[in-house]
């Protein structure tokens, strides 16, 4: 009798999650430009019962993290990798705004070969669509 293959990573978190009960992950993408919007998205989905992962603050804004422009690009290296294990870790993704840059499409990409969904605030913005 032949055994069943192991599960993929991917399978085992699903699997952990759903014996843990956990709420639904939602990660929340889009442009830094639109952090207000993110916010209110975030209360939204937190409303709903929701456990919600975003970006936690704008590059764009002077720091002293990122005024050092080597400093500054591996730091946005490292939040673009901690970005992709955001969505990896979540149930669905949730793009936010109007505009769908390069980062952002990527992002959506991702979401996708993964096999999550993804909902879109201004759904006329989807590049899949």
């Amino acid at each position: 009798m032949p055994y069943p293959p192991p599960l993929t990573p991917e399978e085992r978190l699903a699997d952990a999650k759903q014996q843990l009960d956990l709420p639904r992950i939602v990660v929340i993408c889009g442009s830094t430009r639109f952090m207000t919007e993110m916010t209110k998205a975030d209360l939204r989905e937190t409303s709903a019962g929701r456990i919600v992962v975003k970006p936690a603050f704008d590059m764009k804004s002077p720091h002293q993290l990122w005024s050092v422009p080597v400093e500054a690009e591996a730091l946005r290296a490292r939040l673009d990798d901690l970005h992709r294990a955001k969505i990896r870790l979540a149930d669905e993704v949730l793009v936010v705004g109007s505009y769908i840059g390069d980062s952002t499409r990527a992002e959506i990409t991702y979401a996708r070969s993964l096999g999550k969904p993804v909902r879109f605030t201004h759904p006329h913005v989807d590049p899949g669509a």
